[in-house]
């Protein structure tokens, strides 16, 4: 009898005791529906935030000043200070000229360079209609760093920096709650206060502000007019230098090669300076480690999951044991007519493949269903990993062989005539 004619046999099997086998199979379904729809969670999670990190540009450099006393400069700690306040004297400070000779020497290498100057909140106040905005002084290149989607106008551009121009970029929701739509905010002008100065602004864009992912408290939301870096710079009496800026690289770049490049240059001019120096850092290895946390987390709740599939194997062996006791005539009988020890065996071992790989399938398909189910309700898009499906059917194939021999063998081992005369 070739492996054939025992898949058929096993199939008949099945059909004849529909119910047991069925609950049979339980444990395996559980089991494999249960680590595929965790894989698919895991997947779906990790993919969603690698993609999220890299649209805000995880090769692009953070470079800002940090303490010279400090020993510890690692990416991570270089992350938490560029957000903690703090004063520099003029000389401290990353120059204008520092900046340019940076953009002449990796001019091959570098794409935009983000200067920005935060001022103040201030409330804006039009025919009756008011919006409240953060007022921050860019440069032409915060568009391209930034990822701002432009809807109608323009962004600043390096002539309103040179002439110090009073006219800024707003919001499509503040354009619509002052000015009715974003194509009326075009050349309207609006009263800013810069450090006490009451300024008349023209507006000159109208970007597209994303939503996504915030919790909105109220009907009106803060968002953000840009200006031009050397007006705010002006009216606020700011320092001309800066402690930190963002710089975005071609996509054909070493992330790693240029980012040490790019610290050691700005560290450069720091050797005789006692209190700061320069540190450049990426979201890349934050991403790797985050991503890595992610999959050990996943494989770690698959592993458990996966437990169920050893119970569902105890039931196969269980189930086995008993269709053998059952069928022992038959057992004798084949062995009567010259079925050898190996067919008994293998006609067993290939009835308890069946079983696993037919809960296998089911529990495979009800995985990917409820790992879809879930990824859509948690916002992400299905990730299935392929690899996972695989291994998981021949996984459960495998409990069906392990679990399968000891019964298999045991019926191999009967005496036929004792098997005969079995009631």
């Amino acid at each position: 009898m070739n492996i054939w004619d025992n898949i058929l046999l096993a199939l008949q099997s099945l059909r004849v005791n529909k119910m047991r086998a069925l609950l049979t199979m339980l444990g395996i379904i559980i089991g494999i529906s249960a680590v595929i729809t965790i894989v698919t969670l895991g997947n779906s999670m990790t993919s969603s935030i690698t993609d999220s990190m890299s649209s805000f540009g995880i090769q692009n450099v953070n470079v800002s000043l940090v303490d010279k006393n400090s020993t510890n400069t690692s990416n991570q700690s270089t992350s938490i200070r560029m957000f903690s306040k703090q004063t520099y004297s003029d000389e401290d400070l990353i120059s204008d000229t520092m900046i340019d000779e940076y953009r002449t020497a990796f001019a091959k290498d570098v794409k935009a360079i983000s200067l920005s100057e935060n001022a103040s909140q201030a409330k804006i106040t039009e025919n009756q209609n008011s919006a409240t905005v953060n007022l921050i002084g860019v440069n032409p290149d915060y568009l391209v760093v930034n990822n701002i989607e432009l809807i109608t106008g323009r962004f600043i551009n390096q002539d309103d920096l040179d002439q110090e121009r009073l006219i800024c970029t707003v919001s499509d929701e503040f354009a619509t709650d002052v000015f009715g739509s974003s194509a009326n905010a075009i050349g309207q002008t609006i009263e800013i206060s810069l450090n006490g100065f009451s300024k008349t602004f023209t507006i000159a864009g109208v970007y597209h502000y994303d939503t996504s992912g915030q919790v909105l408290s109220s009907s009106s939301i803060t968002t953000d007019c840009y200006l031009p870096i050397t007006t705010v710079k002006k009216y606020t009496n700011a320092q001309d230098g800066y402690s930190s800026f963002t710089i975005m690289a071609n996509h054909d770049v070493d992330s790693t090669t240029f980012l040490n490049q790019t610290k050691s240059f700005f560290q450069s001019y720091y050797t005789l300076n006692d209190s700061y120096t320069v540190s450049a850092s990426n979201m890349e290895s934050m991403l790797e480690s985050m991503t890595s946390m992610l999959s050990t987390i996943t494989l770690a709740i698959a592993a458990i999951a996966a437990i169920s599939l050893l119970v569902g194997g105890i039931g196969v062996m269980n189930i086995m044991l008993v269709s053998i006791t059952e069928r022992t005539r038959e057992i004798g009988t084949r062995k009567a007519l010259g079925a050898t020890n190996r067919n008994i065996r293998l006609q067993f071992i290939v009835e308890s493949m069946v079983i696993c790989l037919i809960g296998g399938l089911i529990g495979l398909s009800l995985g990917v269903i409820l790992g879809s189910f879930g990824s859509s309700l948690l916002g992400y898009p299905a990730k299935t990993s392929i690899s996972a499906c695989i291994i998981s059917v021949l996984f459960s194939m495998s409990i069906g062989v392990f679990f399968g021999y000891y019964p298999a063998n045991k019926a191999a081992k009967m005496d036929p005539i004792d098997a005969l005369r079995y009631e």
